[in-house]
């Protein structure tokens, strides 16, 4: 399976893995699945962290490696998924998730309830 993390889900794994679900965890943790982050999520969190909104202790990208986990870079065809999402949410770095899951066959893994409303695979975390 092929899982994409929702900017709080790559958070929280890297401060305190236990905030989320048991079922989020486990599919994280398995080496049989793909784990995903997002250029869009790396930015948000540069953004956040400037603002004053999130800490954290090394640059977002930095701990990919770390993690066993792969940098998903936003592409062309994301940008064709993300002009035909219907207006379900207005958060544009959610939107970029929901575009990029749907072009890519990926599960998002996220505790918004909301984006599962777009048609896509979500692993409640």
């Amino acid at each position: 399976m092929k899982l994409l993390l929702d900017t709080i889900i790559y958070i929280e794994w890297l401060d305190d893995p236990a905030q989320l679900s048991r079922e989020a965890r486990a599919a994280i943790a398995n080496p049989r699945n793909f784990v995903f982050v997002s250029a869009a999520t790396t930015l948000e969190i540069t953004l956040k962290q400037a603002r004053g909104k999130v800490r954290v202790t090394a640059p977002p990208g930095d701990m990919l490696a770390t993690c066993r986990f792969h940098e998903l870079p936003l592409k062309i065809s994301h940008d064709a998924a993300l002009r035909n999402l219907p207006p379900v949410h207005n958060d544009p770095f959610d939107r970029l998730l929901v575009a990029q899951a749907l072009a890519e066959g990926m599960t998002l893994v996220s505790r918004n309830p909301v984006l599962s409303q777009y048609g896509i695979a979500v692993l409640a975390a």
